[in-house]
């Protein structure tokens, strides 16, 4: 049994689908799209699973999301929809729900947010809404788990019945005459194709083509059809997809007026507008955001996070130095000990060292993402955007970039204009992800000990900065166009619970474990291979002789100019390609750096304090991973404009790197 989960975008869904699951889900991309899902079976329940579709607000076809979800309903036809709504904004969040009863599906409408109904003193009479909709409706507080566990149960208890609306037909005159007439039409056709006729006529009104191709409709059916169209737009002076609307919120709006009894905003609104009227403030709004990211970086960073680095380093040490004696005792060849503790957990072991703060840093911003402050971020930021000729919603894969480049990328997919798709694709790595962590980590902790929360800040604000640049750039030559109007909803700030920030640090903690164990374990076995042995595959006695070493000397005389000319440090960028925590494992290796501690003196040696400067600017901003290069490519359809962007990605870093030098040691820094 397979459960749809599906409703807006904050209204909950995430949180209840973690309920219904807690941490056993799988998270993926839906077929033929890069669109990730996640699915889990529902605790307590044999054989009955929950997909949790993206959030979307119609099934009309405009974005990515919009067309997953209604292909998985359409197509894949779960056994029920759960339909979420966030009972604080009851009428919008229905206007979807009319739309998934249409499809003639088994569904149940789960009342999201009711502890904050009955705070504001709202009263919302069920039953009737229930009777009146002819679809079972269940009272639900998620973030307190209230009500979920009589919500599956219904659920469970509406799928095996197979109860489908009892009635869906909302529509009156004008508009209630074209869709019957055009459901007559197309109605073999609908069957034929596993669709509701009244869904199917709707979406034709609404001039749907890939409806239109799914059913077949032939050139003498559309003729039919535009004339019938035609002839409803005219009686009610309106477009056709504003006739569908009108009669959709008419019918809510008749409906809430029966049910629906409001006497006020809720406490969680009320408040809202209280720390908007500071946090979006027109002036004070960009300043506060730099210094919660600036106080996040500090913890993170700073003492706390340097305490509990160095303690989980030394356990990575310790255990290092085990296996290295137990090697030593085994007696086993030096080339099988030089694989293990030079190649394999000196490479790991140094990247499993930076782990403590990137839970730090994902704990901060999942906190900041669930409170809702994130959007206010997206708001006060479109303003700034549409100087540079992009809007507030390009920020949104620009945030998620600060997690991880691939996501992000496949976030743009949500944005209206192509050209603002396109230019947020280049932009996306310029945003320093939390790959990149364990680098400012180890560069940090060796040169700038004292300083590090300023020199992580500034390398965040330097991406930006130079995203912004380059946005101007692209919009003013490759990319051309104005930037789509700016709209997004602003949640009511919520307290986080402990649960989802949990499970948000559990998720990044093990996609960070499964890279250090996959492709940097992979990435520090060929780097040590590469790094032992000569073109005559001997070993070397020295790995400024090895063929790593001849590799590296190639590519070094490009980096020269900003003050990293070694051949460990061009190597080390090149492995970085596989993912950037690969950086660091690779310098670890070239430089013998076995333990956490011996790698502050290794990268002493290599490095002054001002190519480490340089190093880290460019590490922030050149082409990111191969993970990310492919999701481009996917995304812009285009491998030569994927290996554009990545060329225009690189230059910035070269760029921006010379300036730092250059200006650097004119300052006398040197």
């Amino acid at each position: 049994m397979v459960f749809a989960l599906i409703g807006n975008q904050n209204s909950g869904k995430t949180t209840l689908f973690n309920q219904l699951t807690g941490s056993n889900q799988h998270v993926g991309n839906f077929p033929g799209v890069t669109v990730e899902k996640k699915m889990g079976p529902v605790k307590g329940l044999k054989d009955v699973q929950v997909v949790d579709l993206p959030g979307i607000y119609s099934l009309s076809p405009y974005t990515s999301e919009e067309l997953v979800s209604r292909d998985v309903l359409l197509k894949d036809k779960p056994d029920a929809i759960i339909d979420i709504v966030d009972a604080t904004n009851i009428e919008r969040n229905l206007y979807l729900t009319l739309q998934l009863m249409e499809l003639g599906l088994p569904i149940i409408v789960a009342l999201n947010m009711m502890d904050e109904v009955r705070e504001s003193g709202t009263t919302i009479d069920i039953a009737a809404m229930e009777k009146e909709l002819g679809i079972p409706m269940v009272p639900i507080a998620a973030n307190k788990n209230e009500g979920v566990d009589e919500l599956i149960r219904r659920a469970v208890e509406t799928a095996k019945n197979r109860a489908v609306p009892e009635h869906f037909d909302f529509c009156t005159q004008a508009v209630h005459k074209a869709i019957h007439s055009i459901a007559h039409i197309v109605e073999e056709k609908a069957k034929a194709a596993g669709l509701a006729p009244r869904f199917a006529s709707t979406k034709l009104i609404e001039g749907d083509a890939p409806m239109e191709e799914l059913l077949g409709v032939s050139e003498v059916e559309k003729d039919i059809i535009g004339h019938i169209v035609d002839e409803m737009t005219d009686t009610l002076g309106t477009d056709r997809e504003a006739a569908i609307v009108d009669m959709r919120y008419s019918y809510i709006e008749e409906l809430c007026g029966k049910t629906v009894k409001k006497t006020g905003e809720s406490k969680a609104q009320q408040r809202s507008y209280r720390i908007d009227s500071v946090l979006t403030h027109k002036y004070l709004s960009i300043p506060i955001f730099i210094g919660v990211m600036a106080t996040i970086f500090y913890l993170t960073f700073g003492p706390v996070g340097t305490y509990l680095a160095d303690g989980f380093s030394a356990l990575v040490d310790s255990g290092i130095a085990y296996v290295d004696g137990f090697l030593t005792a085994a007696a086993v060849s030096d080339w099988l000990h030089s694989l293990v503790i030079d190649g394999i957990l000196a490479g790991v072991g140094s990247v499993l060292s930076f782990l403590p703060p990137i839970l730090m840093l994902f704990f901060f911003l999942s906190i900041l993402e669930d409170t809702g402050y994130m959007a206010r971020v997206a708001f006060v930021m479109d303003r700034l955007l549409r100087k540079i000729g992009l809007s507030g919603h390009s920020l949104v894969p620009m945030l998620v970039g600060f997690g991880c480049s691939v996501p992000a990328i496949m976030a743009a997919r949500t944005l209206y204009s192509e050209s603002d798709r396109k230019i947020s694709i280049f932009l996306v790595p310029f945003m320093s992800c939390g790959a990149k962590l364990p680098i400012y980590a180890a560069f940090t902790a060796a040169f700038f000990p004292h300083n590090a929360s300023l020199v992580v800040t500034g390398l965040y604000v330097l991406g930006v900065i130079v995203a912004i640049f380059a946005a101007w750039l692209l919009r003013n030559t490759a990319f051309k166009g104005n930037p789509v109007p700016f709209i997004m909803e602003l949640p009511a700030y919520r307290f986080p619970t402990v649960k989802n920030v949990m499970l948000h640090m559990w998720d990044k903690a093990k996609e960070f474990i499964k890279r250090a164990f996959t492709i940097i374990f992979a990435a520090s076995v060929v780097i040590w291979f590469l790094n032992t042995f000569n073109w005559q595959f001997n070993i070397v006695a020295d790995n400024a002789d090895s063929i790593l070493a001849s590799i590296g000397r190639l590519i070094a005389p490009i980096f020269a100019p900003l003050g990293f000319g070694d051949w460990r440090a061009s190597t080390a960028l090149i492995t970085g390609l596989t993912a950037k925590e690969t950086v660091v494992s690779t310098l670890s290796v070239l430089t013998g750096a076995t333990s956490d501690a011996a790698l502050t003196p290794a990268l002493q040696g290599l490095f002054s304090p001002l190519s480490a400067v340089s190093f880290l600017v460019f590490t922030l901003l050149y082409m990111p991973c191969v993970a990310a290069l492919s999701a481009t490519r996917k995304e812009l359809g285009s491998g030569r404009l994927a290996l554009s962007a990545m060329a225009f990605q690189t230059a910035m870093a070269w760029a921006v790197a010379l300036v730092v030098f250059t200006f650097g040691k004119l300052l006398g820094l040197g």
